[in-house]
């Protein structure tokens, strides 16, 4: 033998190993980053959302973050490994993780809206005028969102 066939990629080739390292790389965030809302009182809507998920000393824990995931995990799976597909077909990494930013947010949305969680205090029903809890003004709904950093890093 005169010598071994060496591997030639094609454009393709190189460019959808490419994207596989940068998908290696990268990880999409889903809920809400410090900062980023702030309410007409001060708060970090990011704070808001923790008391929320993990409760306080006066609220019950009302996991809309967990929940979105937990219940949803079947159809997670499935979504990511058709974004993954698309890879095959041409479509960027940050292209397939921000139709991952967008599909999971709007489960999480739809948790807020949707999700059973124990009624709010008869002192906040007089308040809001509802026992529906997470639901006041819209915008810890609003406020959900997603960004795509490197594995690891921060904002």
């Amino acid at each position: 033998m005169a010598g071994k066939a060496k591997d030639r990629w094609t454009a393709e080739g190189k460019k959808f190993k490419a994207e596989i390292e940068k998908l290696k790389k990268l990880q999409v965030r889903i809920g809400y980053q410090q900062g980023d809302v702030i309410t007409e009182d001060g708060v970090d809507m990011l704070d808001i959302a923790m008391w929320n998920e993990l409760g306080t000393i006066n609220a019950p824990s009302r996991p809309f973050l967990r929940k979105s995931v937990d219940e949803n995990a079947d159809k997670i799976n499935s979504f990511c490994k058709a974004q993954l597909q698309r890879l095959t077909k041409g479509e960027t990494a940050e292209e397939i993780l921000k139709q991952i930013g967008v599909f999971s947010k709007g489960l999480v949305q739809e948790k807020i809206v949707d999700g059973e969680f124990e009624p709010n205090a008869p002192s906040t029903i007089r308040r809001k005028k509802s026992d529906k809890p997470l639901i006041d003004t819209g915008l810890m709904r609003k406020s959900v969102n997603y960004i795509i950093v490197e594995k690891g890093g921060r904002k």
